[in-house]
């Protein structure tokens, strides 16, 4: 895993070049814009389609059902439904797959 260090301005934490989703280091209201770097020096920005509380985790590209949602570079699970970038990812709309004998990871 790459090194981290703080930025100020940023609002998320994406720790992973594979990562989907990114993590919320403050509460955020439906329309604000969070803040994450990604790779290194590059800055990117999100508007939010809901509320989101501080450590939920928001969708930083589109997530197709069936899709693994991936935080931290590890999978956390697959999208149940089509989850757009802004959205609030959470067990409303994935569902984990560790453990789960009929769903194989992709490697």
């Amino acid at each position: 895993m790459a090194e981290q260090t703080y930025v100020a301005g940023i609002t998320s934490i994406v720790m992973d070049e594979k990562d989907n989703v990114a993590t919320l280091l403050k509460d955020f209201k439906q329309g604000e814009m969070l803040t994450y770097t990604k790779k290194k020096d590059q800055t990117y920005q999100v508007i939010l389609n809901q509320d989101i509380n501080f450590g939920h985790k928001v969708a930083i590209t589109d997530i197709q059902p069936h899709e693994e949602v991936v935080k931290y570079g590890e999978v956390i699970g697959a999208a149940t439904v089509e989850i757009l970038v802004g959205d609030h990812v959470h067990i409303h709309n994935i569902e984990g797959i560790r453990g789960r004998g009929d769903k194989k990871r992709k490697e």
